[in-house]
């Protein structure tokens, strides 16, 4: 099938629409939400804009009034699930679906654990536009599951997506299983860095920054991997063979505990917690820790600073005083002493925070579209 030529986006007047869809799905709106995107579909002609210019750009506003607390978690579910079905509504338009695609077979899912589904569903819905047989597998499909499915279907490429950086250890598991399968991958999502920097780094066969980018990939075509080889993590990430990242995940909960624990003597204002913040607290630190782990999986200290300064604008947001990183910082330090790419990682942390300038314009850690 021959792709539908390309429009330029500037050129659809959607500015008006996306303001119309954004107070629709602030709204809870479903009906208006549809009318709006359908109307847009209506005016343009081209369906991949109207996914990628209109709805993807609003469900990214929907990210950074989240943030920036300015709508709840329920609105901000809300707002989601209207986008997702008002892509369904999309992709089953008389005049905007092949009955038939002739194009090469693509497998479109998110790592195990990721839930954020709709930057995968967008990809997907945009290369059915382009002709493709797409098997969209949808949010936290375990790797073996998925490793199952491409030797029943023999696709040309698994598309894999994530938002949450703490999710790159198993998408690097999955990358590994889906090439030992000689299937390629191209990564997508926030959780692969800036300019895809982790994707490279574990091993992806591409990487592209939105779905046109993607679609571009696949349709110059990725190499198959060749004979499958034994392949260990230590191949692709060298310096985990120190084993900081392997002890920090393993006593992650004992670390979390420790640091709350010296937290009511280093930070006043937690001995008067209710339960529920003291709750939300091990919630937070819990995340740290994560994150930690994580950017000593990949040798990237920038990667948990971002989240560092990013937590500290949602607390700012949320009237939580952001002071409290600090001392949680230096307590974890304590607990990793013997741990230099941690406590380098940590201190650099720290350092940021005392030149931070809060309230970023962008989202954080997976709430991007």
């Amino acid at each position: 099938m021959t792709p539908p030529p390309f429009q330029d986006p500037e050129a659809v007047p959607l500015g008006p629409a996306r303001e119309d869809l954004w107070s629709a799905v602030r709204q809870g709106d479903e009906r208006r939400a549809a009318a709006v995107v359908l109307d847009a579909l209506e005016s343009s002609g081209d369906a991949e804009t109207v996914l990628l210019d209109l709805i993807a750009p609003v469900q990214a506003r929907v990210g950074t009034e989240w943030a920036a607390n300015r709508l709840t978690v329920a609105q901000e579910h809300t707002a989601t699930a209207i986008h997702e079905r008002v892509m369904a509504v999309l992709a089953h338009h008389p005049g905007h679906r092949d009955e038939t695609p002739s194009g090469p077979r693509v497998t479109v899912a998110c790592v195990d654990g990721e839930w954020h589904a709709l930057p995968a569903r967008l990809l997907a819905e945009v290369l059915r536009l382009r002709g493709w047989r797409v098997d969209f597998l949808g949010a936290h499909v375990p790797t073996p599951h998925l490793v199952a499915h491409l030797h029943q279907t023999g696709p040309r490429a698994v598309a894999l997506s994530s938002s949450i950086p703490t999710h790159l250890p198993t998408a690097h598991t999955a990358i590994t299983a889906c090439q030992a399968a000689g299937v390629p991958v191209i990564a997508g999502g926030a959780a692969f860095g800036p300019g895809g920097r982790y994707a490279r780094s574990l091993g992806a066969d591409g990487w592209a920054p939105d779905a046109r980018g993607a679609a571009a990939v696949l349709e110059r075509g990725l190499d198959r991997p060749g004979p499958a080889v034994v392949h260990q993590t230590v191949d692709d990430l060298p310096h985990l063979a120190d084993q900081e990242y392997t002890i920090v995940a393993e006593t992650a909960h004992q670390l979390v505990k420790q640091t709350l624990a010296d937290l009511e003597d280093r930070f006043e204002p937690l001995r008067g917690y209710t339960e529920r913040q003291r709750r939300h607290t091990a919630e937070d630190l819990a995340h740290i820790v994560e994150y930690l782990a994580t950017s000593l999986y990949v040798a990237d200290e920038e990667l948990f600073t971002r989240f560092i300064l990013w937590t500290a604008d949602i607390l700012t947001a949320r009237r939580v005083p952001a002071r409290s990183l600090d001392p949680a910082l230096d307590l974890l330090a304590l607990q990793l002493k013997d741990f230099p790419r941690a406590c380098r990682t940590l201190a650099h942390a720290r350092d940021a925070l005392g030149d931070r300038t809060p309230l970023p314009k962008t989202p954080g850690p997976g709430k991007s579209a």
